[in-house]
């Protein structure tokens, strides 16, 4: 009953509150942002919501766009600066997505909205993640966050899925600020920003260059029929 009738009025609720009692917080921090890194404050990017459809999601922007001698932006790590990282670390970056709830794109509590690169690497039964709306936080959040592996990252997210409930909800919510005082799993161990799925997979060998490629394709195809 939770799940088909409160959890939605429960996230407006929410986010409505928190973006009034955090309006100061979010001012202060597209200031810096704005100081330390330019235009524009707020980052977006597509990512598949409620049964896959594309949303565009809003975040603090947190690195730099410098570019090589070609043209291209150059790697994540090199890009994401001293201040981009603290961002990261106290979760500030991610205070634009209330809006997202508000909208109804995400809700507080669910999977984490991956990338559509990810979704495409994903199996089917991964990919039932998308029968509920993607969260703010979730299960794999207070489980590891970006320090764990795909597989369990993405089993957490199933696992969320047999029983959603509001005291489970409210449980998340109060071990994600328990998490996010402390900094756990901000990132892979040794790496500044986490890997993409395909390339995880690929580097473990459980995917050939060919199968990845070919998925790469798919992806295209999606944004293509998606509209976008």
């Amino acid at each position: 009953m939770y799940r088909k009738y409160f959890k939605r009025l429960f996230d407006i609720v929410c986010s409505l509150l928190a973006l009034i009692v955090l309006s100061p917080v979010l001012l202060i921090t597209a200031l810096l942002v704005r100081i330390k890194l330019g235009s524009p404050v707020v980052f977006k990017q597509k990512r598949p919501g409620l049964n896959e459809k594309i949303f565009t999601l809003y975040k603090f922007r947190t690195m730099t766009d410098k570019k090589d001698e070609q043209g291209k932006l150059l790697p994540d790590e090199i890009r994401l600066t001293k201040f981009g990282k603290m961002l990261r670390s106290t979760s500030l970056d991610e205070l634009p997505e209330l809006w997202n709830i508000l909208k109804g794109d995400m809700s507080v509590v669910g999977p984490r909205p991956q990338l559509i690169k990810d979704m495409v690497f994903m199996t089917d039964e991964q990919r039932k993640r998308h029968t509920v709306r993607p969260g703010l936080t979730g299960l794999a959040q207070v489980n590891g966050r970006n320090a764990i592996t795909w597989e369990a990252k993405l089993q957490y997210d199933l696992d969320y899925l047999k029983r959603i409930t509001f005291l489970r909800d409210i449980a998340l919510i109060f071990r994600t600020l328990h998490k996010t005082v402390k900094r756990d799993g901000i990132s892979q161990e040794g790496m500044d920003t986490g890997m993409d799925l395909g390339e995880y997979l690929l580097q473990n060998k459980q995917l050939s260059i060919e199968e990845y490629l070919k998925k790469i394709e798919i992806e295209k195809s999606f944004l293509l029929r998606s509209g976008w």
